[in-house]
Order: structure tokens, then sequence, then C-alpha cells
């Protein structure tokens, strides 16, 4: 994360950033995130996980391929 970081992006895409990690290391990773959100960068998170969807400003569903809402 920390070289995805370093080119000071405007947008930053996480696919299941908090995975493969610990609940405490998942929550630092979603703080970084919403601490970027908040400096004005747009960020996606695609997950699978509804507590971390939960932190989102704003959800899209995805279903077979089509959005849902």
């Amino acid at each position: 994360m920390h070289g995805a970081l370093s080119n000071d992006p405007e947008v930053v895409i996480g696919d299941e950033p908090t995975g493969n990690v610990d609940t405490e290391t998942g929550n630092t990773i979603m703080d970084i995130l919403e601490g970027l959100n908040k400096e004005g960068r747009t960020v996606i998170v695609v997950t699978h996980d509804a507590e971390i969807a939960a932190r989102a400003g704003r959800t899209k569903r995805m279903r077979d391929g089509w959005v849902l809402d």
C-alpha cells in the first residue's frame, strides 16, 4: 500500500484491501483510506465485507456483473 500511495495519486483503488489481514490491521488500512478521502482524494474499495462497506460514504452493489444500486 505504501508503494501505491508514494506517487500521491488523486484516485486510490483497493480491491479487497482488508481481505487477508487481521481485524486490527484491516481497521488501520480503512482509517488510512478514510483519511485520504477526507483530504479530497477519490477512494474506491471493492469488498465482500459488510462491515467494511458500512464505513463508506457511498456504496454501489454488484451482482453477476451488473450494478444493482
